[in-house]
């Protein structure tokens, strides 16, 4: 950060006696660093101090590279109530307009509420207009008297500000910035419909808004939820984001570190982000409030707590090649058919499941995004692959139907499966089976993808795909069932050497 004694020795290397304004200072303060710019324009925005923190600082830097186009397209993550709007969407437009001198950039910035996008622009607008930022950037442009409105206001230098919500941006505005300030209401986080609104306006209408897409920039800010586009984002773009995420709590398996050379500088595992205002009162008094699931979406950045929802992830047991047992009582296929073979719609899962005593250990996997011909395909292959497993669970939704009646006189066991009872119901029902350590996983030497299988299960019910969950929970119950109604003589063990040298190929 640039000193005042600093400013005054750039702006007069020779040190001659030149009196030097105290607003000339601050102006070439606010020249060089967002995050000044922010200190000093403060008080003309908000009637209370400005309580200062690093995560502030680390914003305004990271916003400012893409002003600098150092960064192309960025994502922040951050815990609400934490001056996030305030820094995107009122202090840096302002400052790329005026100190940045770059008042020909146009702007589309948007909310997933209009009201929110417009509280901002006016905010902005408030600002500009101010007699502390004309004294200082008023030669730079000036605000055009015909087109000066709320949701809208353009400047003579050829620049436009536009307030909009997701989903109504009109026909034909682009911009070289496109800020998102929360594309999802917190409140419709567990709505399918909703984040499914979202995330396809974000596909079908965002990629051709920006003005020049070499130059243009995306900056999305928000907090984390459910189903949000964040993680559309994550899983399904193709783009490079930098990623700054600035957890309230600090975990160091997952500090951040980003291109322009910042490093999350807590050290201490549960180390605040800012605790001048969120301090360990509040910060519990909001994990009573919210809940696990909650607080670690909005307050850590993460989708499901840390240890997982319903289905812990220290619950699960491993097992090695060695250490498989050697024969099974029974094993059997688990299957979840998908409606769909596009982009969006959830994979086609089969599961090969082996039962020993009390004990259930999963053996192998189909985890795939096909259509019917290729999921009839996977059926085929993985029956094949397992021989002795003559039962074939097929839950009777989607396409599982639809397989059945295909395949019934081909191969025998096809059985359709009712669940009954919430998905939700269901993984609460077979929970204390993996608390207990009666269900084994491949260890990941192995098994490469088990902790991608781990980790779907422990954001459930709040992820984005289920399909793992439903054929898992159901070979739970029917292993229940079976153990129960049959007396079946030991299978010996299926893990061919063959299987286990292929490394668990899918």
């Amino acid at each position: 950060m640039t000193t005042e004694e600093e400013t005054k020795t750039l702006l007069n290397p020779q040190k001659e006696e030149i009196p030097w304004e105290p607003w000339e200072v601050e102006r070439e303060l606010c020249n060089r660093s967002l995050w000044e710019f922010v200190k000093h324009a403060w008080p003309t925005v908000e009637p209370d101090r400005l309580v200062e923190g690093w995560h502030l600082q680390a914003i305004c830097e990271h916003l400012e590279a893409v002003s600098h186009k150092q960064i192309r397209n960025l994502i922040v993550n951050v815990p609400p109530r934490h001056t996030k709007s305030l820094l995107t969407s009122v202090f840096w437009p302002a400052w790329e307009w005026g100190p940045f001198n770059r008042p020909q950039t146009r702007w589309l910035c948007m909310s997933y509420s209009s009201n929110l996008s417009v509280r901002d622009s006016v905010k902005c607008r408030t600002l500009m207009q101010s007699k502390w930022y004309r004294e200082r950037w008023g030669s730079k442009f000036v605000l055009q008297g015909d087109q000066n409105a709320k949701e809208r206001y353009n400047n003579v230098r050829g620049g436009y500000r536009i307030a909009s919500s997701v989903g109504g941006v009109g026909t034909g505005e682009g911009g070289d910035r496109l800020l998102i300030d929360d594309a999802n209401n917190i409140n419709d986080s567990n709505s399918v419909v909703s984040c499914k609104g979202v995330n396809d306006w974000w596909d079908s209408v965002m990629p051709t808004r920006l003005n020049n897409p070499k130059s243009g920039a995306k900056v999305l800010i928000a907090q984390r939820s459910n189903n949000d586009l964040i993680g559309h984002i994550k899983e399904n773009s193709s783009e490079n984001y930098e990623w700054l995420v600035l957890p309230a709590e600090f975990e160091s398996a997952t500090r951040c570190q980003t291109s322009i050379g910042f490093i999350d500088p807590r050290v201490n595992e549960g180390d605040l982000l800012w605790p001048q205002r969120f301090g360990p009162k509040e910060i519990s008094q909001l994990k009573k409030d919210l809940g696990s699931y909650s607080y670690a979406a909005q307050f850590q950045q993460r989708p499901s707590p840390m240890e997982g929802g319903i289905l812990k992830r220290h619950w699960w047991k491993f097992y090695t090649e060695r250490s498989v047992p050697s024969y099974f009582d029974f094993v059997f296929q688990s299957w979840d058919m998908a409606f769909k073979d596009l982009k969006s719609s959830d994979f086609v899962c089969g599961q090969i499941w082996g039962v020993k005593d009390a004990n259930r250990y999963l053996l192998d996997e189909v985890h795939e995004r096909l259509d019917f011909v290729k999921t009839l395909e996977a059926v085929r292959r993985l029956t094949m692959r397992w021989p002795k497993a003559t039962l074939k669970l097929v839950e009777d939704k989607a396409n599982g139907t639809a397989v059945i009646n295909m395949l019934k006189d081909e191969i025998s066991g096809m059985v359709a499966w009712n669940p009954e009872g919430s998905k939700e119901s269901r993984a609460f029902a077979i929970s204390p089976e993996v608390e207990a350590g009666n269900v084994y996983l491949p260890h990941v030497s192995i098994c490469p993808w088990i902790d991608e299988w781990i980790e779907e299960l422990a954001v459930f019910p709040n992820g984005p795909h289920d399909d793992r969950v439903d054929a898992f929970t159901q070979a739970m119950q029917r292993a229940h069932q079976m153990k129960k109604k049959l007396d079946l003589p030991p299978i010996e063990s299926l893990t061919q050497p063959s299987m286990w040298s292929q490394g668990w190929d899918r």
